[in-house]
């Protein structure tokens, strides 16, 4: 469990988070995700035991931080973020930060080693409901380098991600919702910006983290 002010809807409020969900493999594109999955398992990364899967992390984990401590092995991945507060839904903004050598075996405890950073400010989630298949996400990395940049129609949309979420999202849930392929490859790089903006209500929510290198010691 773990407690952080963040501004919802313009009030800050201080916000209890004691479930936090990764949601992996949660493409539209079913052919497209069976061919990513594809690439992977020939790079020995296992297949997920289900589509979408829904992995657990600590709540812990979750975090405002403006710098993070993980491997150089480890990189960022803009998400859309979901949370439950107060009997309602928010969209926000995050960053799936996983460790890649880890991951060719065992993608979810990958996802559990690293914190994961999310952006301070939060949107109604019936405010952004209407025009969902539109908004965007973009993130990039060291001097200001593009690495990732979509639009929310390319994942499954929140109905049927928060439907199928196990555990259900209760209040002091929170559920990153998928990405997109890092643009030239995956890769480390540091800071980490990334940004959900909403072209239709003409605003955006951007944050930042830096990566401070552990060393792998034997």
């Amino acid at each position: 469990m773990i407690e952080l002010e963040l501004d919802l809807g313009g009030s800050e409020t201080a916000v209890t988070i004691d479930t936090a969900i990764v949601a992996g493999w949660t493409g539209r594109d079913r052919a497209k995700v069976e061919e990513h999955i594809a690439e992977l398992e020939e790079l020995g990364v296992p297949r997920p035991s289900s589509v979408p899967v829904y992995y657990r992390v600590s709540a812990s984990r979750v975090t405002t931080a403006p710098v993070i401590e993980s491997t150089d092995a480890s990189s960022g991945e803009v998400e859309p973020v979901l949370l439950r507060h107060g009997g309602r839904l928010w969209v926000g903004v995050g960053s799936d930060h996983t460790d890649r050598e880890v991951e060719t075996y065992g993608v979810a405890v990958s996802k559990q080693l690293c914190d994961k950073p999310i952006g301070r400010s939060f949107w109604a989630y019936d405010e952004v409901a209407p025009h969902w298949d539109r908004l965007e996400l973009r993130s990039w990395i060291g001097d200001g380098e593009l690495y990732q940049e979509g639009t929310l129609d390319a994942i499954l949309p929140p109905g049927e991600l928060v439907g199928r979420a196990v555990p259900a999202l209760k209040d002091g849930t929170i559920m990153f919702c998928g990405t997109f392929a890092a643009i030239g490859g995956i890769r480390p790089g540091t800071p980490f910006r990334y940004e959900l903006s909403d072209p239709v209500l003409g605003r955006a929510i951007t944050a930042e983290y830096a990566v401070r290198s552990l060393p792998i010691v034997a």
